[in-house]
Protein backbone atom coordinates (compact mmCIF):
# COMPACT_ATOMS: atom_id res chain seq x y z
CA UNK A 1 0.00 0.00 0.00
CA UNK A 2 2.58 2.24 0.73
CA UNK A 3 4.08 1.81 -2.96
CA UNK A 4 0.97 2.51 -4.31
CA UNK A 5 0.83 5.42 -2.26
CA UNK A 6 4.18 6.87 -3.11
CA UNK A 7 3.27 5.93 -7.52
CA UNK A 8 0.17 8.17 -6.94
CA UNK A 9 2.02 10.65 -5.56
CA UNK A 10 5.19 10.63 -8.26
CA UNK A 11 3.24 10.32 -11.42
CA UNK A 12 1.32 13.53 -11.00
CA UNK A 13 4.46 15.42 -10.46
CA UNK A 14 6.35 13.71 -13.47
CA UNK A 15 3.26 15.46 -15.41
CA UNK A 16 3.47 18.77 -13.82
CA UNK A 17 0.54 18.42 -11.97
CA UNK A 18 -0.70 19.19 -8.19
CA UNK A 19 -0.26 16.16 -5.87
CA UNK A 20 -3.51 13.89 -5.80
CA UNK A 21 -3.04 13.89 -2.09
CA UNK A 22 -2.96 17.61 -1.44
CA UNK A 23 -6.66 17.33 -2.35
CA UNK A 24 -9.30 15.67 -0.45
CA UNK A 25 -10.85 12.54 -2.94
CA UNK A 26 -14.37 14.01 -2.23
CA UNK A 27 -14.12 17.61 -4.36
CA UNK A 28 -14.51 18.90 -7.62
CA UNK A 29 -11.03 19.18 -7.75
CA UNK A 30 -10.03 15.91 -7.17
CA UNK A 31 -11.87 15.18 -10.14
CA UNK A 32 -10.64 17.72 -12.56
CA UNK A 33 -6.76 16.39 -11.96
CA UNK A 34 -8.45 12.74 -12.74
CA UNK A 35 -9.08 13.80 -16.10
CA UNK A 36 -6.76 16.11 -16.53
CA UNK A 37 -4.03 13.20 -15.38
CA UNK A 38 -6.18 10.43 -18.28
CA UNK A 39 -5.97 13.17 -20.70
CA UNK A 40 -2.27 13.24 -20.23
CA UNK A 41 -1.87 9.98 -20.49
CA UNK A 42 -3.89 9.79 -23.75
CA UNK A 43 -1.59 12.80 -24.92
CA UNK A 44 1.46 10.68 -24.13
CA UNK A 45 0.28 8.14 -26.08
CA UNK A 46 -0.70 9.36 -28.90
CA UNK A 47 2.14 11.73 -29.26
CA UNK A 48 4.54 8.29 -29.39
CA UNK A 49 2.48 6.71 -31.99
CA UNK A 50 2.55 9.85 -33.94
CA UNK A 51 6.42 9.82 -33.83
CA UNK A 52 6.67 6.53 -34.87
CA UNK A 53 4.29 6.46 -37.55
CA UNK A 54 6.04 9.70 -39.04
CA UNK A 55 9.92 7.88 -38.88
CA UNK A 56 7.90 4.61 -40.32
CA UNK A 57 6.41 7.23 -43.32
CA UNK A 58 10.26 8.52 -43.70
CA UNK A 59 11.42 4.54 -43.85
CA UNK A 60 8.75 3.77 -46.58
CA UNK A 61 9.85 6.76 -48.76
CA UNK A 62 13.48 5.39 -47.77
CA UNK A 63 12.51 2.43 -49.92
CA UNK A 64 11.97 4.06 -53.15
CA UNK A 65 14.52 6.93 -53.13
CA UNK A 66 17.16 5.37 -52.87
CA UNK A 67 16.38 2.17 -51.92
CA UNK A 68 14.77 0.64 -54.94
CA UNK A 69 16.57 3.10 -57.24
CA UNK A 70 19.79 2.20 -56.45
CA UNK A 71 18.30 -1.28 -55.94
CA UNK A 72 17.05 -1.46 -59.83
CA UNK A 73 19.63 1.17 -61.42
CA UNK A 74 22.69 -1.20 -60.32
CA UNK A 75 20.87 -3.99 -61.93
CA UNK A 76 20.33 -2.19 -65.11
CA UNK A 77 23.04 -1.52 -67.88
CA UNK A 78 25.38 1.58 -67.51
CA UNK A 79 23.52 3.48 -70.16
CA UNK A 80 20.39 2.86 -68.62
CA UNK A 81 21.10 3.74 -64.83
CA UNK A 82 19.08 7.59 -64.92
CA UNK A 83 16.31 6.43 -66.98
CA UNK A 84 15.65 3.68 -64.11
CA UNK A 85 16.34 5.96 -61.09
CA UNK A 86 14.02 8.56 -62.61
CA UNK A 87 11.54 5.86 -62.81
CA UNK A 88 11.47 5.23 -59.29
CA UNK A 89 11.73 9.17 -58.69
CA UNK A 90 9.02 10.18 -61.02
CA UNK A 91 6.55 8.17 -58.46
CA UNK A 92 7.31 9.81 -56.00
CA UNK A 93 6.33 13.14 -57.35
CA UNK A 94 3.42 11.86 -59.75
CA UNK A 95 2.15 9.58 -57.37
CA UNK A 96 2.15 12.00 -54.11
CA UNK A 97 -0.26 14.75 -56.51
CA UNK A 98 -2.71 12.00 -57.66
CA UNK A 99 -3.03 10.76 -53.97
CA UNK A 100 -3.93 14.44 -52.56
CA UNK A 101 -6.17 15.05 -55.71
CA UNK A 102 -8.36 11.84 -55.76
CA UNK A 103 -6.02 8.36 -54.41
CA UNK A 104 -6.71 8.98 -50.89
CA UNK A 105 -10.52 9.21 -51.39
CA UNK A 106 -10.81 5.87 -53.01
CA UNK A 107 -8.36 4.09 -51.22
CA UNK A 108 -9.85 4.73 -48.00
CA UNK A 109 -13.25 6.74 -48.01
CA UNK A 110 -16.70 5.35 -47.62
CA UNK A 111 -17.73 3.72 -50.67
CA UNK A 112 -18.68 0.52 -51.98
CA UNK A 113 -16.71 -3.20 -51.68
CA UNK A 114 -14.57 -2.00 -54.49
CA UNK A 115 -13.81 1.40 -54.64
CA UNK A 116 -14.26 4.16 -51.59
CA UNK A 117 -15.86 7.44 -52.53
CA UNK A 118 -15.06 10.65 -52.98
CA UNK A 119 -15.77 12.64 -49.98
CA UNK A 120 -11.36 13.03 -49.45
CA UNK A 121 -11.19 14.87 -53.01
CA UNK A 122 -8.10 17.42 -52.56
CA UNK A 123 -7.73 15.99 -48.85
CA UNK A 124 -10.91 17.75 -47.69
CA UNK A 125 -11.68 16.64 -44.34
CA UNK A 126 -8.39 15.00 -43.83
CA UNK A 127 -6.94 16.88 -40.84
CA UNK A 128 -5.21 16.87 -37.33
CA UNK A 129 -8.05 14.54 -35.86
CA UNK A 130 -7.57 11.01 -35.37
CA UNK A 131 -10.12 8.65 -38.03
CA UNK A 132 -11.33 5.92 -35.31
CA UNK A 133 -11.76 4.32 -38.67
CA UNK A 134 -8.14 3.39 -38.83
CA UNK A 135 -5.96 5.19 -36.55
CA UNK A 136 -7.57 6.08 -33.22
CA UNK A 137 -4.56 7.45 -31.61
CA UNK A 138 -2.92 9.12 -34.71
CA UNK A 139 -4.10 12.11 -36.88
CA UNK A 140 -5.59 11.69 -39.95
CA UNK A 141 -3.08 13.32 -41.82
CA UNK A 142 -0.28 10.91 -40.20
CA UNK A 143 -2.57 8.18 -42.01
CA UNK A 144 -2.93 9.93 -44.96
CA UNK A 145 1.37 10.33 -45.19
CA UNK A 146 2.05 6.94 -44.75
CA UNK A 147 -0.33 5.03 -46.70
CA UNK A 148 0.81 7.70 -49.65
CA UNK A 149 4.40 6.37 -49.51
CA UNK A 150 3.27 2.69 -50.18
CA UNK A 151 1.05 3.86 -53.04
CA UNK A 152 4.25 5.49 -53.83
CA UNK A 153 6.42 2.68 -54.19
CA UNK A 154 4.40 -0.27 -55.48
CA UNK A 155 3.84 1.28 -59.17
CA UNK A 156 7.86 1.93 -58.75
CA UNK A 157 8.09 -1.91 -58.26
CA UNK A 158 6.64 -2.29 -62.18
CA UNK A 159 9.68 -0.98 -63.56
CA UNK A 160 11.88 -3.57 -62.69
CA UNK A 161 9.86 -5.82 -65.47
CA UNK A 162 10.29 -3.17 -68.53
CA UNK A 163 13.40 -1.76 -67.42
CA UNK A 164 15.76 -0.47 -70.79
CA UNK A 165 12.81 -0.33 -73.11
CA UNK A 166 9.75 2.21 -72.17
CA UNK A 167 9.29 5.73 -73.28
CA UNK A 168 9.52 8.04 -69.97
CA UNK A 169 6.35 9.34 -71.05
CA UNK A 170 4.27 6.51 -71.31
CA UNK A 171 5.78 5.04 -68.38
CA UNK A 172 4.45 8.57 -66.41
CA UNK A 173 1.06 8.18 -67.92
CA UNK A 174 0.83 4.25 -67.65
CA UNK A 175 1.61 4.09 -63.63
CA UNK A 176 -0.28 7.29 -63.08
CA UNK A 177 -3.55 5.37 -64.26
CA UNK A 178 -2.30 2.28 -62.82
CA UNK A 179 -2.33 3.88 -59.21
CA UNK A 180 -5.55 5.52 -59.36
CA UNK A 181 -7.01 2.56 -61.07
CA UNK A 182 -5.34 -0.81 -59.89
CA UNK A 183 -3.81 0.33 -56.46
CA UNK A 184 -6.73 2.11 -54.79
CA UNK A 185 -9.42 -0.22 -55.22
CA UNK A 186 -7.07 -3.05 -54.12
CA UNK A 187 -6.70 -1.02 -51.45
CA UNK A 188 -9.47 -0.19 -50.53
CA UNK A 189 -10.96 -4.00 -50.62
CA UNK A 190 -8.69 -4.74 -48.32
CA UNK A 191 -8.02 -1.81 -46.17
CA UNK A 192 -10.79 0.57 -46.53
CA UNK A 193 -13.71 0.51 -44.31
CA UNK A 194 -16.40 -1.54 -46.24
CA UNK A 195 -13.82 -3.35 -48.05
CA UNK A 196 -14.80 -6.64 -50.11
CA UNK A 197 -11.47 -8.73 -48.07
CA UNK A 198 -11.05 -6.61 -45.02
CA UNK A 199 -10.05 -8.61 -42.48
CA UNK A 200 -12.63 -6.88 -40.02
CA UNK A 201 -15.86 -7.10 -41.81
CA UNK A 202 -15.36 -7.94 -45.23
CA UNK A 203 -17.28 -10.40 -47.12
CA UNK A 204 -14.31 -12.52 -47.45
CA UNK A 205 -11.46 -11.51 -44.82
CA UNK A 206 -8.49 -11.86 -46.20
CA UNK A 207 -4.99 -11.27 -43.66
CA UNK A 208 -2.76 -8.63 -44.87
CA UNK A 209 -0.99 -7.05 -42.54
CA UNK A 210 1.27 -4.25 -44.60
CA UNK A 211 0.33 -5.47 -48.03
CA UNK A 212 1.09 -8.65 -49.78
CA UNK A 213 -2.09 -8.43 -51.78
CA UNK A 214 -2.25 -4.57 -52.11
CA UNK A 215 1.47 -4.07 -53.04
CA UNK A 216 3.41 -7.00 -53.82
CA UNK A 217 0.84 -9.15 -55.59
CA UNK A 218 -0.75 -6.04 -58.10
CA UNK A 219 2.75 -4.64 -59.14
CA UNK A 220 4.66 -8.22 -59.52
CA UNK A 221 1.32 -9.53 -61.63
CA UNK A 222 1.25 -6.68 -63.34
CA UNK A 223 4.70 -6.38 -64.34
CA UNK A 224 4.45 -9.89 -65.80
CA UNK A 225 2.14 -8.62 -67.88
CA UNK A 226 3.91 -5.73 -68.83
CA UNK A 227 6.94 -7.37 -69.67
CA UNK A 228 4.96 -9.61 -71.90
CA UNK A 229 3.09 -6.57 -73.53
CA UNK A 230 6.41 -5.08 -74.52
CA UNK A 231 8.04 -8.16 -76.20
CA UNK A 232 12.41 -8.84 -74.90
CA UNK A 233 14.68 -6.30 -74.88
CA UNK A 234 17.09 -5.68 -78.20
CA UNK A 235 19.26 -9.11 -78.04
CA UNK A 236 17.74 -10.95 -74.82
CA UNK A 237 18.57 -13.84 -74.12
CA UNK A 238 21.15 -14.46 -76.09
CA UNK A 239 23.62 -11.15 -75.67
CA UNK A 240 24.93 -10.80 -72.04
CA UNK A 241 23.11 -8.08 -70.00
CA UNK A 242 24.92 -8.23 -66.77
CA UNK A 243 24.17 -5.45 -63.84
CA UNK A 244 26.67 -2.90 -64.44
CA UNK A 245 27.52 -2.01 -60.55
CA UNK A 246 26.23 -4.89 -57.91
CA UNK A 247 28.07 -2.04 -55.45
CA UNK A 248 24.66 0.09 -56.30
CA UNK A 249 22.61 -2.85 -56.35
CA UNK A 250 24.17 -3.63 -52.34
CA UNK A 251 23.51 -0.71 -50.88
CA UNK A 252 19.85 -0.24 -52.70
CA UNK A 253 18.68 -3.55 -51.14
CA UNK A 254 20.44 -3.00 -47.88
CA UNK A 255 18.36 0.12 -47.32
CA UNK A 256 15.38 -1.23 -48.60
CA UNK A 257 15.76 -4.41 -45.59
CA UNK A 258 15.94 -0.88 -43.38
CA UNK A 259 12.85 1.06 -44.60
CA UNK A 260 11.20 -2.28 -44.24
CA UNK A 261 10.81 -2.33 -40.69
CA UNK A 262 8.57 1.14 -41.61
CA UNK A 263 6.55 -0.94 -44.12
CA UNK A 264 5.80 -3.70 -41.50
CA UNK A 265 6.21 -2.38 -38.30
CA UNK A 266 4.63 0.65 -39.08
CA UNK A 267 1.70 -1.14 -40.33
CA UNK A 268 1.05 -2.01 -36.68
CA UNK A 269 -0.20 2.17 -36.56
CA UNK A 270 1.05 2.21 -33.47
CA UNK A 271 4.14 1.71 -31.31
CA UNK A 272 3.21 -1.29 -28.93
CA UNK A 273 3.79 -4.62 -28.68
CA UNK A 274 2.00 -5.38 -32.72
CA UNK A 275 4.97 -3.40 -33.82
CA UNK A 276 7.03 -5.37 -32.03
CA UNK A 277 6.02 -8.46 -33.31
CA UNK A 278 6.04 -7.23 -36.81
CA UNK A 279 9.53 -5.32 -36.65
CA UNK A 280 10.96 -8.73 -35.37
CA UNK A 281 9.10 -10.94 -38.09
CA UNK A 282 10.54 -9.01 -40.81
CA UNK A 283 13.99 -9.44 -39.95
CA UNK A 284 13.79 -13.17 -39.30
CA UNK A 285 12.59 -13.44 -42.72
CA UNK A 286 15.12 -11.38 -44.48
CA UNK A 287 17.01 -13.47 -43.11
CA UNK A 288 16.42 -16.78 -43.31
CA UNK A 289 14.97 -16.12 -46.73
CA UNK A 290 18.76 -14.81 -48.07
CA UNK A 291 19.81 -17.45 -46.37
CA UNK A 292 17.33 -20.00 -48.99
CA UNK A 293 18.06 -18.44 -51.85
CA UNK A 294 21.45 -18.27 -51.46
CA UNK A 295 21.56 -22.47 -50.37
CA UNK A 296 19.49 -22.89 -53.59
CA UNK A 297 21.76 -21.08 -56.12
CA UNK A 298 25.41 -22.62 -54.37
CA UNK A 299 23.84 -25.71 -55.33
CA UNK A 300 22.35 -25.40 -58.55
CA UNK A 301 25.28 -23.15 -59.63
CA UNK A 302 27.69 -24.22 -57.34
CA UNK A 303 28.36 -20.70 -56.06
CA UNK A 304 26.61 -18.30 -53.79
CA UNK A 305 26.62 -15.01 -55.21
CA UNK A 306 25.81 -11.22 -53.92
CA UNK A 307 22.89 -10.93 -56.26
CA UNK A 308 21.58 -14.39 -54.93
CA UNK A 309 21.95 -12.93 -51.42
CA UNK A 310 20.05 -9.74 -51.95
CA UNK A 311 17.66 -10.59 -53.72
CA UNK A 312 16.88 -13.47 -51.28
CA UNK A 313 16.62 -10.88 -49.04
CA UNK A 314 13.84 -8.69 -50.63
CA UNK A 315 11.91 -12.00 -51.15
CA UNK A 316 11.65 -13.18 -47.55
CA UNK A 317 10.47 -9.33 -47.08
CA UNK A 318 8.15 -9.49 -49.79
CA UNK A 319 6.89 -13.12 -48.05
CA UNK A 320 6.87 -11.70 -44.48
CA UNK A 321 4.81 -8.62 -45.77
CA UNK A 322 1.17 -10.14 -45.51
CA UNK A 323 2.19 -12.02 -42.59
CA UNK A 324 4.31 -9.49 -40.15
CA UNK A 325 1.63 -8.88 -38.02
CA UNK A 326 -0.19 -12.22 -37.68
CA UNK A 327 2.72 -15.05 -37.35
CA UNK A 328 5.15 -16.03 -34.44
CA UNK A 329 9.10 -15.57 -34.77
CA UNK A 330 9.50 -19.21 -36.16
CA UNK A 331 7.05 -19.14 -38.36
CA UNK A 332 8.57 -15.84 -39.49
CA UNK A 333 11.45 -18.28 -40.13
CA UNK A 334 9.93 -21.02 -41.62
CA UNK A 335 7.64 -18.32 -43.98
CA UNK A 336 11.42 -16.53 -45.41
CA UNK A 337 13.35 -20.11 -46.25
CA UNK A 338 10.29 -20.90 -48.44
CA UNK A 339 10.07 -17.68 -50.42
CA UNK A 340 13.93 -17.66 -51.01
CA UNK A 341 13.81 -21.23 -52.25
CA UNK A 342 10.57 -20.31 -54.10
CA UNK A 343 11.42 -17.26 -55.61
CA UNK A 344 14.69 -18.32 -56.76
CA UNK A 345 13.06 -21.25 -58.79
CA UNK A 346 10.70 -18.92 -60.44
CA UNK A 347 13.84 -17.02 -61.64
CA UNK A 348 16.03 -19.28 -62.10
CA UNK A 349 13.92 -22.47 -63.95
CA UNK A 350 10.27 -20.81 -64.59
CA UNK A 351 11.42 -17.70 -66.19
CA UNK A 352 14.17 -19.65 -68.48
CA UNK A 353 11.99 -22.18 -69.58
CA UNK A 354 8.71 -19.74 -70.40
CA UNK A 355 11.51 -17.07 -72.12
CA UNK A 356 9.96 -14.06 -70.93
CA UNK A 357 12.10 -10.68 -70.55
CA UNK A 358 11.12 -9.68 -66.79
CA UNK A 359 14.52 -7.51 -66.57
CA UNK A 360 14.72 -7.38 -62.71
CA UNK A 361 12.61 -9.93 -61.85
CA UNK A 362 10.07 -7.99 -60.46
CA UNK A 363 7.06 -11.11 -61.00
CA UNK A 364 10.09 -13.60 -59.48
CA UNK A 365 10.21 -11.78 -56.57
CA UNK A 366 7.32 -9.85 -55.64
CA UNK A 367 4.91 -11.58 -57.67
CA UNK A 368 5.38 -14.96 -56.67
CA UNK A 369 6.59 -14.12 -53.34
CA UNK A 370 3.31 -12.06 -52.72
CA UNK A 371 1.36 -14.96 -53.37
CA UNK A 372 3.05 -17.71 -51.56
CA UNK A 373 3.42 -15.20 -48.64
CA UNK A 374 -0.16 -14.38 -48.50
CA UNK A 375 -1.17 -18.12 -48.69
CA UNK A 376 1.48 -18.76 -45.90
CA UNK A 377 -0.47 -15.68 -43.64
CA UNK A 378 -3.53 -17.69 -43.69
CA UNK A 379 -1.52 -21.00 -42.74
CA UNK A 380 0.66 -19.24 -39.98
CA UNK A 381 -1.47 -16.86 -38.37
CA UNK A 382 -2.46 -16.92 -34.71
CA UNK A 383 -4.57 -15.26 -32.61
CA UNK A 384 -1.45 -15.30 -29.93
CA UNK A 385 -0.26 -12.17 -32.01
CA UNK A 386 -3.19 -10.48 -33.53
CA UNK A 387 -6.93 -11.48 -32.70
CA UNK A 388 -8.02 -10.50 -36.33
CA UNK A 389 -11.79 -11.42 -35.69
CA UNK A 390 -12.42 -11.26 -32.25
CA UNK A 391 -10.41 -12.09 -28.65
CA UNK A 392 -10.11 -15.53 -28.32
CA UNK A 393 -11.00 -16.16 -32.10
CA UNK A 394 -9.20 -18.38 -34.13
CA UNK A 395 -7.31 -16.41 -36.74
CA UNK A 396 -5.40 -18.98 -39.37
CA UNK A 397 -5.55 -22.46 -39.77
CA UNK A 398 -2.81 -23.42 -37.08
CA UNK A 399 -5.21 -21.92 -34.55
CA UNK A 400 -8.12 -24.80 -36.32
CA UNK A 401 -9.73 -21.56 -38.39
CA UNK A 402 -8.68 -23.72 -41.97
CA UNK A 403 -11.27 -21.75 -43.89
CA UNK A 404 -8.88 -18.97 -43.76
CA UNK A 405 -6.55 -20.58 -46.06
CA UNK A 406 -9.61 -19.96 -48.89
CA UNK A 407 -9.81 -16.79 -47.80
CA UNK A 408 -6.63 -16.20 -48.37
CA UNK A 409 -6.95 -17.90 -51.77
CA UNK A 410 -9.77 -15.74 -52.97
CA UNK A 411 -7.79 -12.45 -51.86
CA UNK A 412 -4.96 -13.66 -54.12
CA UNK A 413 -6.88 -14.57 -57.37
CA UNK A 414 -8.99 -11.01 -56.96
CA UNK A 415 -5.63 -9.42 -56.90
CA UNK A 416 -4.34 -11.32 -59.71
CA UNK A 417 -7.55 -10.83 -61.52
CA UNK A 418 -7.39 -6.98 -61.16
CA UNK A 419 -4.37 -6.52 -61.89
CA UNK A 420 -3.77 -8.82 -65.05
CA UNK A 421 -7.20 -7.09 -66.35
CA UNK A 422 -6.40 -3.65 -65.21
CA UNK A 423 -2.97 -3.57 -66.32
CA UNK A 424 -3.76 -4.77 -70.12
CA UNK A 425 -6.71 -2.08 -70.71
CA UNK A 426 -4.14 0.74 -69.54
CA UNK A 427 -1.28 -0.91 -71.25
CA UNK A 428 -3.47 -1.29 -74.67
CA UNK A 429 -5.03 2.58 -74.14
CA UNK A 430 -1.31 4.19 -73.24
CA UNK A 431 0.17 2.23 -76.73
CA UNK A 432 -2.49 3.61 -78.84
CA UNK A 433 -2.76 6.99 -77.75
CA UNK A 434 1.39 8.01 -77.51
CA UNK A 435 3.25 4.52 -78.15
CA UNK A 436 4.57 2.51 -75.05
CA UNK A 437 8.15 1.29 -76.69
CA UNK A 438 11.15 3.10 -77.22
CA UNK A 439 12.33 2.89 -80.73
CA UNK A 440 15.19 0.24 -81.34
CA UNK A 441 17.92 3.31 -82.21
CA UNK A 442 16.70 4.99 -78.51
CA UNK A 443 17.01 1.41 -76.93
CA UNK A 444 20.41 0.56 -77.97
CA UNK A 445 21.48 4.50 -76.92
CA UNK A 446 20.18 3.65 -74.35
CA UNK A 447 17.41 5.66 -72.00
CA UNK A 448 19.67 8.02 -70.35
CA UNK A 449 20.68 9.92 -73.41
CA UNK A 450 17.58 8.90 -75.34
CA UNK A 451 15.08 9.89 -72.72
CA UNK A 452 16.62 12.32 -70.82
CA UNK A 453 19.72 14.14 -72.95
CA UNK A 454 22.26 12.92 -69.71
CA UNK A 455 24.50 10.47 -68.93
CA UNK A 456 24.83 8.70 -65.36
CA UNK A 457 28.56 8.51 -66.04
CA UNK A 458 31.14 11.21 -67.41
CA UNK A 459 33.87 8.75 -68.46
CA UNK A 460 35.77 11.54 -69.97
CA UNK A 461 36.45 13.82 -66.66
Amino acid sequence: MRSSRVILLAVPALLGLPALAQVPTSTPSTQAQIAALQQAVQNAQSNADNAWMLVSAALVLLMTGPGLALFYGGLVRRKNILGTMMQSFAMMGLVTILWAIAGYSLAFGHGTSFIGGLEHVFLRGVGLAPNPDYAPTIPEQTYMIYQLMFAIITPALITGAFAERMKFSAMAVFLSLWSLFVYCPMAHMVWGVGGLLNASGGHIPSLDFAGGTVVHITSGVSALVTALYLGKRMGYPHTAMPPHSMVLSFIGACLLWVGWFGFNAGSALNSGPLATSAFVNTHFAAAAAAFGWVLAEWIHNGKPTALGAISGAVAGLVAITPASGFVQPFSALLIGVLAGVFCSFMVFEVKSRLGYDDSLDAFGVHGAGGTVGALLTGLFATKAINAAFGQGVPTGAMDGHWHQLLNQAAGVAISWTISIVGTLVLLFLVDKIIGLRVSTEDESTGLDLSQHGEEGYDLNS
